[in-house]
């Protein structure tokens, strides 16, 4: 089975590649950075994965075209950052300090965000949500998460996004703490990955294309 994936993010290439079994190819999706991104303007995970798979697969005709959409769920900001995680500090005009990467500014927000509220009440989630379509039409959705807790200041500077702050208890470290092999056993994209396949290819046996 080839999979055209639509992203050109090396870190969820290897999240995905590091489930996917030796009977799949993934494929980055081809003139990508050439294809206007679509709005992601929908409320959920899932509502923002099927929109985008729909949107490329009309770029990759008669082909399976996967797309995701991931970020944090905190439980006491009311599951927020959300969909809104990428562009979490930049909806709240939090430019402190200037020369501060995108990442780190998110991250500032959210202990800013979070200040007074104690560890045993900061567990959070990373969800991620794949869709698989074809020719314009969803053939299967994966839903994949982590469970978490958010520390109160970062620890370690590997992984992206809010990796620094994921606190993961059984393990005592957070998720930038992590070394690669162990950080894809806790990955939420592979394990969406797996949940997406499983659906998929059962969608696909029942009724395979004509």
């Amino acid at each position: 089975m080839n999979l055209f994936v639509a992203t050109t993010n090396p870190g969820k290439l290897r999240d995905f590649a590091a489930t996917a079994s030796s009977e799949i190819t993934l494929t980055p999706l081809p003139g990508l950075k050439q294809i206007p991104a679509p709005a992601e303007d929908e409320p959920t995970f899932e509502g923002n994965a099927r929109l985008k798979a729909i949107y490329y697969s009309h770029h990759a005709p008669n082909e399976i075209v996967i797309a995701d959409d991931s970020g944090l769920e905190v439980d006491a900001l009311h599951c927020a950052p959300g969909v809104r995680s990428a562009r979490y500090a930049d909806d709240h005009h939090f430019t402190d300090p200037p020369n501060a990467t995108t990442d780190e500014r998110n991250n500032l927000l959210l202990i800013t965000n979070l200040t007074g509220i104690p560890l045993t009440q900061r567990s959070a989630r990373y969800h991620c949500v794949l869709a698989a379509a074809r020719n314009g039409k969803i053939l299967a959705i994966g839903h994949g998460a982590v469970e978490g807790e958010i520390l109160s200041a970062p620890r370690d500077t590997d992984g992206f996004g809010y990796d620094p702050l994921f606190y993961l208890p059984a393990q005592n470290k957070t998720m930038a703490e992590l070394d690669i092999a162990t950080k894809l056993t806790f990955s939420h994209r592979g394990r969406a990955f797996a949940a997406l396949i499983s659906e998929l290819n059962s969608g696909l046996h029942s009724h395979p294309p004509r």
